[in-house]
């Protein structure tokens, strides 16, 4: 690997395991714009990279005890269902699509980093329908395997606001939900797609090293001024992809 992809690696894997998630919506544009991977086979090597990661950074929150699998295990396998699924409509759209719709994404990840973290009571809890919950467990994991993000940026908001998660343990959470989304929306890529696996394993390596770092770096740094930088790092990437579309 090149010293370029090593420190890609290294800023996804900090991002990701400092904020539950975010750091992976730049793995494709980062492949697609950087290193010269076409969109589909950036959006499945996404894949691998970002669960493998995942689980590295959960591992972490895990010792802290800031993960709490139990109550997110029914909404996880929808998201998987989900991400099954729109894995294999991206195969039947055309990779055209999927630039966009990550541009699309990027912009909402970006807002809502800029947003205040959400809170929900109790009572506005149990107010939640089981409909609503699973059509926005099986959506996040629609764009997992549309556009390879792990959607991070959305589950922990809705941990907190549909499953009631605290969000503590929100951050940690959402990590073990990428890497189930992430091995469910690559099953319905396999064989279609090659995989490179030897890239796949090193950036992985180095993305996890740097998520540990992430992890134990998010008790110690500002989480809200983090937050609000990658926001417009986000925005502002988001615009160069759709400008780049459209031209």
């Amino acid at each position: 690997m090149s010293a370029l992809a090593l420190g890609l690696a290294a800023v996804v894997g900090v991002l990701l395991g400092a904020l539950g998630g975010g750091g992976s919506i730049l793995m494709v544009p980062l492949l697609v714009y950087v290193m010269g991977v076409p969109t589909r086979e950036a959006v499945v090597i996404s894949l691998p990279i970002i669960g493998l990661t995942s689980v590295m950074a959960a591992i972490a929150h895990w010792r802290a005890g800031h993960v709490q699998l139990g109550a997110a295990t029914l909404f996880g396998l929808l998201a998987m269902l989900g991400a099954f699924l729109g894995g294999r409509l991206a195969l039947l759209v055309g990779d055209f699509v999927q630039l966009p719709l990550l541009a699309l994404a990027m912009v909402g990840a970006g807002v809502s980093m800029l947003r205040p973290r959400p809170t929900m009571t109790a009572g506005e809890h149990d107010r939640v329908s089981p409909g609503v919950k699973a059509a926005a467990a099986m959506g996040i994991g629609a764009l997992t395997g549309l556009i390879g993000i792990g959607g991070g940026f959305l589950f922990v908001p809705a941990l907190v606001l549909l499953v009631h998660v605290p969000m503590h343990a929100a951050v940690g959470t959402s990590l073990v939900l990428i890497a189930m989304n992430a091995a469910s929306a690559l099953a319905a890529y396999w064989g279609a797609v090659p995989l490179p696996w030897g890239f796949v394993l090193g950036f992985a390596s180095v993305a996890s090293l740097g998520s540990v770092l992430g992890a134990r770096a998010a008790r110690r740094l500002p989480a809200s001024a983090l937050r609000r930088a990658f926001g417009v790092l986000l925005l502002v990437i988001a615009a160069f992809v759709l400008a780049d579309v459209l031209m």
